[in-house]
């Protein structure tokens, strides 16, 4: 059995990826009551439940995203599920941008990184503005990962065992 280890442009959008979708996803786990009043900070047209729902399932989804990317399996399947949550964080946070919301986007807690959520950056980087244009990046990233990904030897026998 050979290893070979190969950092290219491709290995490393997919590390980034599992990594922010993965820490986005374990500061919602961790606190979901806050990332509710996030979700309810927005001030969307939406039924209660539907945002309790999406409280509970987003964290999940983005978790299982992350993973999937970082043992490089079912890549494909991942992809568009951060294509389609990426497009949603557009749009929940263009609009939020747009109305000049000043609220946190809840993706990230930026305390693991040493940011005091108080701080001027941290702010900066948890505004609607800052998140849309994240958004757009992640999902400029996972679209071309999706166009450009490179089956491995795993997702191939993975995909071969359940067709």
């Amino acid at each position: 059995m050979k290893f070979s280890f190969e950092l290219d442009l491709r290995t490393i959008l997919r590390w980034l990826l599992a990594i922010i979708f993965v820490w986005a996803a374990l500061s919602k786990i961790a606190n979901p009551q806050e990332f509710y009043a996030d979700l309810v900070a927005y001030r969307l047209p939406v039924a209660v439940v539907l945002l309790r729902s999406a409280a509970i399932i987003l964290p999940w989804l983005e978790l299982l995203c992350g993973f999937l990317l970082v043992l490089d399996f079912r890549v494909h399947a991942a992809l568009i599920w951060i294509l389609l949550l990426s497009l949603a964080f557009v749009i929940v946070t263009g609009q939020a941008w747009a109305r000049g919301l000043h609220i946190s986007c809840g993706c990230l807690d930026l305390r693991l990184i040493g940011l005091d959520e108080n701080s001027g950056a941290a702010r900066f980087f948890e505004s609607p503005a800052f998140a849309f244009f994240r958004a757009l990046l992640l999902g400029a990233a996972a679209a071309y990962l999706f166009s450009h990904h490179i089956p491995s030897r795993a997702s191939e026998e993975g995909e071969a065992a359940t067709s």
